[in-house]
């Protein structure tokens, strides 16, 4: 699972050419598929750090609503990738970014 998302948001990310709210909303996948970056953005405390472990509780607390995170959640964890709830994100964001990671995992970016 974590390939397929790690693939699909490298292919996400092709699909745009500027900026737009979509790979704006998706910045925080940076930090999933590169947990170097990860942990780089963990010592300094950073924004992006919190949403991205944001959008991990978010997903975690909607596992039924979304089942595929449930393995997903777990090959993150086994690469030390937990969730951890800051509250830096919004409601809509972390709405719009499940959806998305979603869509990743149901291989809509997938080719």
């Amino acid at each position: 699972m974590y390939r397929i998302f790690c693939e699909s948001y490298d292919n996400f990310l092709k699909t745009f050419e500027e900026e737009s709210y979509r790979l704006n909303i998706a910045k925080p996948f940076e930090l999933i598929v590169h947990p170097e970056k990860l942990e780089k953005e963990k010592e300094m405390q950073s924004d992006l750090y919190k949403k991205t472990c944001d959008l991990l509780s978010y997903m975690k607390n909607n596992i039924t609503r979304f089942p595929k995170f449930k393995a997903f959640l777990w090959t993150l964890n086994s690469r030390n990738i937990m969730p951890e709830e800051y509250k830096v994100a919004s409601n809509d964001e972390l709405e719009e970014q499940a959806k998305l990671v979603n869509s990743f995992l149901k291989l809509a970016y997938w080719y």
